[in-house]
């Protein structure tokens, strides 16, 4: 099971780094939003899978937080790309 563990968080991790590329290197103010959001929704599911595997479930609270930030990050996100279009 640890194999199973190790390599979900491997593959976040490269999704991050994927996701931390296209916040630098986005052609637009909306993708580079859309990929912090993106990076947000893994950080909450790596802090789950690490949740998981330890088999405590004291990170909670923190992945509710974090879900609220991301939440929060789309809707603005939205607001904002529905102003510029006329």
């Amino acid at each position: 099971m640890t194999a199973v563990f190790s390599a979900t968080l491997a593959l976040l991790s490269l999704a991050g780094l994927c996701s931390l590329l296209r916040v630098v290197r986005g052609p637009s103010v909306l993708d580079r939003i859309l990929a912090l959001d993106v990076l947000l929704i893994l950080l909450v599911s790596g802090i789950a899978v690490e949740a998981a595997q330890r088999g405590e479930p004291a990170n909670i609270a923190l992945l509710l937080v974090v879900s609220l930030l991301a939440f929060v990050g789309s809707v603005t996100a939205a607001r904002f790309a529905g102003r510029r279009v006329p």
